[in-house]
């Protein structure tokens, strides 16, 4: 029996992720190769439910853009199949073409016309209304968007923020059945980035849509999404609410492209881990089971999960040996002395307000600050999976 069978039992399918009678879109056992070479895409299933905005969230390469071109039908699935509202739109000798799907895409360069004003093209894709239904149509938009005084700009007069909102309304516009966003945010400068994320999931939720967003950015997808489903390899390795991910990930993948993660080796003595930086209370230990009794563990620590305390040599844990300086904060990176069974010396992140100064190489005592329960690993497999996700 597997640990995933142990820690899960025959439920081992998260609540996150079951369709449900509300569920807009659904991938089933979907793949794609290119030229006949290896699977971009291997067997990726996934549903997304009405009214919620999904983040695909991974590294270049793991086949997030590839998914989206699947469900907009940009892409042919080389196997599997794509459902949308109940009926397969791909997949099974089945091909829906992407202009008669009901999907509307905002893409990463906004992709607007530009010799067309920004009412000319909200307006384009409404060809088959009135004209009294296409002006309230593109009055509702505008609103939405807060962009009245702008409609008869041109797109190279308006400011990249404002190109987004008028992408974004454009493909409002007919009232597509789901929203797909390729990288959405890229092009914007750093500052205007963060000020829409947040215009952008207002927008969303006031207009009701169910929306697929593409990104690499872990803080985006945490902003801007109701879940979301990291990738790795062309498979999803988890997908659940953004404080779900990031606080029990399921795979050491998931733990470290999530922000910064260190794992502090651990062996499980009754009603505590011990540690190299002193006991941690079993409780304390996110569904660490009985079977896990008397083994070796690790421990998932983020850098706000710790704290150095500069101390004497000979009572030191480790030792600073890198420091990074952010501004409001300073990151340390600090080594660990190694323990009694050969194993490597942990390598943990500390994170300090900017004002607490440790000078390189300095030894310090690590002291766990975290109040709040801790995700863990099976020792033995570091590089792939943790424990099976628990049942909710």
């Amino acid at each position: 029996m597997s640990d995933s069978q142990l820690a899960s039992g025959p439920e081992n399918v998260p609540t996150d992720d079951r369709p449900s009678s509300e569920t807009v879109l659904e991938l089933h056992d979907v793949v794609k190769r290119y030229g006949g070479g290896p699977r971009v895409i291997d067997d990726l299933s996934l549903s997304v439910r009405d009214g919620e905005i999904l983040t695909l969230l991974g590294p270049s390469g793991c086949g997030k853009t590839t998914t989206l071109r699947l469900v907009a039908g940009l892409e042919r699935p080389d196997g599997g199949e794509v459902v949308l509202n109940g009926s397969a739109v791909a997949g099974n000798g089945s091909f829906v073409a992407p202009e008669q799907r009901g999907i509307g895409v905002v893409f990463q360069e906004f992709a607007l016309f530009p010799h067309l004003t920004a009412e000319e093209n909200v307006a384009f894709g409404l060809t088959d209304v009135s004209d009294a239904e296409r002006e309230r149509r593109v009055d509702e938009m505008f609103d939405l968007v807060g962009l009245h005084s702008h409609r008869d700009s041109y797109p190279d007069e308006l400011s990249g923020g404002q190109q987004q909102r008028v992408a974004l309304a454009r493909s409002l516009a007919p009232e597509p059945d789901i929203l797909l966003l390729d990288e959405p945010f890229s092009n914007l400068d750093v500052d205007l980035r963060v000020e829409m994320r947040e215009e952008v999931r207002r927008i969303l939720k006031e207009a009701g849509v169910t929306a697929v967003s593409v990104t690499h950015d872990q803080e985006e997808a945490m902003s801007i999404s109701d879940r979301v489903a990291v990738m790795n390899g062309g498979e999803i390795e988890q997908v659940g609410a953004p404080e779900q991910v990031f606080q029990h990930p399921e795979s050491r993948f998931v733990a470290s492209f999530l922000g910064h993660a260190g794992f502090l080796s651990g062996y499980v003595d009754g009603d505590e881990v011990l540690t190299g930086v002193g006991p941690i209370p079993r409780d304390q230990i996110h569904g660490l089971a009985s079977q896990y009794d008397k083994t070796r563990v690790d421990v998932l620590v983020r850098p706000d999960d710790l704290e150095a305390v500069p101390a004497d040599a000979d009572v030191a844990d480790g030792r600073v040996t890198y420091r990074r300086y952010l501004g409001p904060t300073v990151l340390y990176r600090v080594e660990l002395d190694a323990g009694d069974d050969d194993d490597d010396a942990d390598v943990l992140q500390c994170m300090h307000n900017h004002d607490r100064q440790i000078p390189l190489d300095t030894p310090v005592n690590v002291e766990l600050a975290a109040d709040h329960d801790l995700a863990w690993f099976p020792r033995g497999q570091r590089e792939t999976q943790a424990r099976a996700p628990e049942a909710d």
